[in-house]
Order: structure tokens, then sequence, then C-alpha cells
């Protein structure tokens, strides 16, 4: 019965830990683009400058993207960043391929589900710039249009699996839109670990069952 309940309690204890370790893998990673240089935003948080490659955190992949600025933004598209909590300089440049060529990015996320949240500011092709956008070769938008000039989207996808430790994106002009311009693009991309249970919260949980059926 003790020895049974040994290997129970060894089970438990490597079923935690794997769990713990797991979660621990899991990083937060924000890039925003058409910028070399990492900006800090007003919480701290770190924004690396996607137009890096080979990074620790990652970068684009086999081809630079282009660059272009947002020379304004409207009153609301303000407030709609504010509200989301995201400072507006976020989303006064881009990061953007010329179709038919695609934006690429790689993050060394770790292993972990995520929430991904992508964001936009339009610089010059107001309600006009169509493409899809592609995570982990999944198409998560499909036929995506941009705003208005100068006006902002925030788009938040829950549930991102990544198995191989990087996660990958791809911003593709997708014809069948419609728009007038396929030139794919990103300001910003905000990738959150995604936990389903608390590890420390699993471990007491799997001990105190253990406690109860010793007792």
């Amino acid at each position: 019965m003790r020895r049974s309940l040994f290997f129970l309690i060894l089970i438990a204890v490597y079923a935690a830990v794997m769990i713990v370790h797991d979660a621990g893998s899991a990083e937060e990673i924000r890039v925003w683009g058409g910028k070399m240089d990492d900006f800090k935003d007003s919480d701290g948080r770190i924004w690396h400058g996607g137009q890096n490659e080979k990074k620790a955190w990652g970068g684009w992949v086999e081809k630079l993207p282009r660059t272009a600025e947002v020379v304004a933004l409207t009153k609301e598209a303000e407030k709609l960043a504010k509200a989301e909590g995201y400072d507006k300089e976020l989303f006064y440049a881009v990061s953007w391929a010329q179709f038919p060529d695609t934006v690429k990015m790689e993050l060394n996320t770790g292993k972990g589900m995520f929430t991904v949240t992508y964001l936009v500011g339009e610089h010059w092709s107001p309600n006009n710039r169509g493409f899809d956008i592609i995570i982990e070769d999944e198409i998560v938008e499909e036929e995506y249009v941009t705003p208005g000039q100068n006006e902002i989207d925030i788009i938040r996808y829950e549930g991102i699996e990544v198995k191989d430790k990087v996660m990958s994106f791809e911003f593709a002009g997708n014809p069948k839109t419609g728009a007038g311009d396929l030139n794919a693009m990103f300001s910003g991309i905000e990738v959150i670990p995604a936990l389903a249970v608390d590890p420390k919260q699993k471990l007491a949980t799997t001990w105190g069952t253990l406690k109860g059926a010793r007792n």
C-alpha cells in the first residue's frame, strides 16, 4: 500500500513539474513594425523592432520587409488605442511587402497555447488594402481589409498552439478581397501565453487529492 502511494506521489510530482516547465518555457513577445530599435511603452513593455532578423526573440524571414510611416492618427483611432491599452506610437509605422511578396516573421515563443493580437495603422490605402493573416500555417483572417486612412485596427486570435517552439506569421495579399492594394502589412504583433490551468494551483490540487486518498 505504501509503495503504491509512493509511486502515485512520484507520478503526480513529475506531472506537476512538467506542467510548470512547459508553462515557464512559453514567452511573451511583442514586435512593432517598420522599426529597428526596441520601444518601451508606457506600461514598461518592450516591443522589438520588426525590421530585425535572427534575434534571440526571432525576426523577419526570407525577405526584409519595406517600411512606411503613418503621419497622424484620427482622434477616434487614438481613443481606441488608449482604450485597448496600447500607446498610439505603436501605430505610426508598418512593415509591409509589395505584392506578390509577403511579410514573414518567426517568433521564438516556446511551446504552448497563445493569444495573438494584430495591430495595424493604415497610412495610404483607406479600406482598400486586402490580404490574409496566417499564423502557424493557418489562415486566421481571410480576405482582411484594413481600415480607413489614419485609422487603426486591433484583432485578437485566441487558442494559437505552437508545438515546435517557433510561431510563424505570414501576411499575404489576396486578390479575392477585390481590394486595389494587396501590399500586406502590420504595425504590431503581441503574443501572450494562455494557460488553461495555473501550474501552482494544479500542483496544490494534485497534492491535496493524494493527501485525501492517504487519509
